[in-house]
């Protein structure tokens, strides 16, 4: 049997996909093609519409058999005649557009298990308040004085405790705990996602380590995307904030009172220690650690696997252990490899 996990919505031509994103057809005679699946580019078959972004994967053209195909001006000449060429400058962002269109559910999850309405294996507490057309799904548990928007999806075996409140159409994934939270529209929580839990606060007393009380919030502001299996600590004194519109990978860390701002992206494996600041914006590469008490710019890059030791300011390009400027950066490298070299014999 063939499983299809993905169908697509509706039908398009090459025509169609060329007015619906600014591309250039330069085979008027193929405009009629159907487009029956998306695919990559190693991958690609009849009916197919793929791209190809930059020279690195050119010579996959040589042998490339697809309906139509995403390029930029500088391939024209190595893309085979009988495909369809769609000129741009942006190859795979158009493509994401019309993927976006053919496969909706791939990018906001609908019901897990696709039900509908509230299951009668759900535990929904009598005082909680749901808007319509909410879905609550088997084995999620809805504590006292939830609320719950229109369109909101909570799916298996997920945890909304008490007092908690969650926007219209946002999706709650299987196995989600939430607790002490506020919960903004449009907002995605994958798989395994921990929101609210205690940060990590010990200070030294009379009988050894002792707990300090985390009385806080977490606020997840609208269109918050939140990978599986990351963790949102609360805050001790003040409140865990998330921005509008940052989107946060999986196996993500990020402890008591941090207050991340708007449209950041935040690669997975990164850890982001109790109270740090990150403005605007921002984008942290996978395995990105931040020490405690740190203030992030707006705009600011940190490359993969840094570790950050220091405030960055606006706007600027970091990277290495010990984080520092990319240009000092470097130059350490350059210089170090230099010292590796062997040295020539006279």
């Amino acid at each position: 049997m063939d499983r299809t996990f993905f169908i697509p919505s509706r039908q398009m031509t090459v025509a169609e996909v060329a007015v619906l994103t600014g591309a250039r057809l330069l085979q008027s005679h193929l405009a009629s093609m159907p487009i029956e699946r998306l695919s990559a580019l190693c991958n690609s078959g009849p009916g197919s519409l793929t791209f190809i972004e930059g020279k690195k994967y050119q010579t996959d053209l040589n042998d490339l058999v697809a309906g139509a195909i995403f390029c930029s001006e500088e391939l024209l000449s190595n893309v085979p005649e009988d495909v369809a060429i769609l000129v741009t400058k942006h190859p795979q962002r158009d493509f994401a557009m019309v993927g976006r269109i053919l496969y909706p559910s791939s990018t906001w999850p609908a019901s897990f298990l696709g039900e509908t309405g509230i299951s009668p294996q759900a535990y929904v507490h009598t005082s909680a308040y749901l808007e319509k057309n909410v879905t609550i799904e088997v084995g999620a548990v809805i504590g006292k004085d939830v609320e719950i928007g229109t369109g909101t999806v909570v799916s298996a075996t997920a945890v909304i405790a008490e007092n908690c409140k969650i926007g219209r159409d946002s999706y709650i994934g299987p196995g989600v705990s939430i607790q002490c939270a506020f919960i903004g529209d449009h907002v995605k929580l994958h798989a395994g996602v921990r929101i609210g839990q205690d940060g990590f606060g010990y200070i030294d007393g009379d009988s050894g380590v002792e707990k300090v009380p985390q009385l806080g919030y977490v606020v997840i502001q609208d269109h918050v995307e939140i990978g599986a299996n990351t963790t949102v600590d609360r805050g001790a004194l003040r409140d865990t904030t998330i921005g509008e519109g940052t989107k946060i990978d999986n196996l993500v860390q990020i402890a008591h009172n941090v207050r991340i701002g708007r449209f950041c992206l935040i690669a997975a494996h990164c850890g982001i220690s109790g109270s740090c600041v990150i403005g605007d914006m921002t984008q942290l590469g996978g395995r990105v650690g931040l020490a405690d008490h740190l203030k992030i710019g707006s705009g600011v890059q940190v490359a993969a696997a840094s570790g950050v030791m220091n405030d960055i300011p606006n706007g600027e390009k970091w990277g290495g252990i010990p984080a520092r400027p990319f240009k000092q950066w470097f130059r350490e490298v350059a210089a170090l490899r230099s010292i590796g070299k062997p040295v020539r014999e006279q």
